[in-house]
């Protein structure tokens, strides 16, 4: 959840209840009026009835609502002692409307001449239903307007205090230490914003940097290892050639210039993994996997034939993926030759190539390699001078860059699987 929605959905929280709460006190505080104005009325309605009684006591003998709103009944002494008034909501029968409406009515006790009686005073709620009825939809509008355009201008205003930071972060995203471009911060009045991006530039700065001095160290530090390393091998292999020696001492020199050319193809190979993971291969272009694989199968056919191992293919789908040419080419010959070298002598490489995949097959042992490693630096059950430990590393290192995925698998035959979705 993006952070501005975040915000505003704590916000509208906090909203709705706050304002739920205001709406509901305000609208019964409403009712409550409308109800004491209602039962004031009834008071007034009972003085009048009362006072009329005193005048005329034919109406003590109305004891029902017939074409009036009161009725007067006599009542036990008992009973009128201890009486106090009520008000009820109750339904009335109108004869004029011919049904039945909803009416406030006041019960009460009233002396006259001696005697108790009880007086109910009815009047009729038709309209104040309708005005509670108009004040609920009222508020339930005023509600609904007052937190959506609350939410609304606190959307507004939060994306607005917030650009410079949605500014940075987009900046950030497109931040590339191979191509550094400072960054265009936008001015801000909150201090935190302004400490934010001065902080980002240093950190970005300090990172640029660090970066180009690891990137020069790497690089130069292979190079002035290529050079020793060459001289060293050149004059063992002179030294050989021109000297008359012993078969142990030959071998021991042979057994020299073979490590020493492991050492440079395992600089040459932490050189690319450190180029790969620096991204500092960033051209793209289409490139088509079955022909590129068919070129490195072709270069890899002496090889194959030496170590008496037959490539085929299974399956050869058209495939063209968008990605660096150099880096591909990397990914298919490591892959080869990883199958040729931890194979088995009579042992078959198989090829599948498919839209969106590339998987290599081969016998190898019969026991299967721990899928959680296999890909790690240096793991190899057995390490030879045809293997720097390498290979599946840079393997998995490409297919990270450009965030394919790269799995093993064992089914009688190690299985390597690249899916280029």
């Amino acid at each position: 959840m993006k952070l501005l929605n975040y915000t505003s959905a704590y916000f509208a929280g906090i909203v709705l209840i706050i304002i739920t709460i205001w709406a509901g006190i305000f609208y019964y505080a409403m009712l409550d009026e409308i109800y004491d104005s209602i039962d004031d009325g009834l008071d007034n309605q009972k003085g009048l009835v009362i006072q009329k009684a005193s005048l005329d006591t034919l109406i003590l003998q109305k004891n029902d609502f017939d074409e009036s709103d009161y009725a007067i009944n006599d009542i036990l002494p008992s009973t009128a002692l201890n009486f106090q008034d009520r008000y009820t909501d109750t339904m009335m029968y109108k004869e004029n409307e011919n049904s039945e409406e909803p009416v406030r009515l006041l019960t009460t006790v009233f002396l006259q001449d001696g005697r108790y009686y009880k007086l109910q005073v009815a009047t009729s709620m038709v309209e104040e239903d309708d005005l509670v009825r108009q004040l609920f939809y009222s508020i339930l509008w005023l509600y609904i307007g007052l937190v959506t355009t609350i939410i609304l201008f606190n959307n507004f205003l939060l994306k607005r205090i917030w650009r410079p930071f949605y500014l940075l972060l987009k900046q950030l995203k497109a931040f590339n230490l191979n191509k550094p471009v400072p960054l265009n911060t936008s001015k801000t009045k909150v201090d935190e914003f302004k400490l934010l991006n001065e902080t980002v530039q240093k950190l970005l700065q300090q990172n640029v940097e660090v970066y180009s001095s690891q990137k020069q160290f790497i690089e130069n530090a292979s190079h002035e290892l290529q050079t020793p390393l060459a001289i060293s091998i050149n004059k063992l292999e002179m030294l050989a050639e021109k000297s008359v020696l012993p078969d142990d001492q030959l071998q021991l020199l042979a057994s020299a210039i073979d490590n020493l050319e492991r050492l440079t193809r395992l600089n040459k190979s932490l050189l690319l993994l450190s180029k790969i993971e620096n991204k500092q291969f960033a051209e793209e272009e289409a490139v088509n996997i079955n022909e590129l694989t068919r070129i490195i199968i072709s270069d890899f056919s002496d090889q194959a034939a030496f170590s008496k191992v037959d490539i085929k293919f299974a399956r050869n789908e058209p495939c063209v993926q968008s990605m660096n040419k150099d880096l591909a080419a990397i990914l298919i010959t490591n892959l080869i030759k990883n199958a040729i070298v931890h194979n088995k002598t009579g042992g078959v490489v198989k090829m599948s190539i498919t839209k969106n995949s590339l998987i290599v097959e081969n016998d190898g042992s019969e026991q299967p390699l721990d899928g959680q490693k296999i890909f790690d630096r240096f793991h190899t059950n057995h390490i030879s001078n045809a293997s720097t430990g390498l290979g599946l590393s840079i393997v998995k290192a490409i297919t990270d860059h450009y965030h394919f995925s790269c799995t093993y698998m064992f089914d009688k035959k190690h299985i390597i699987s690249i899916s280029f979705n």
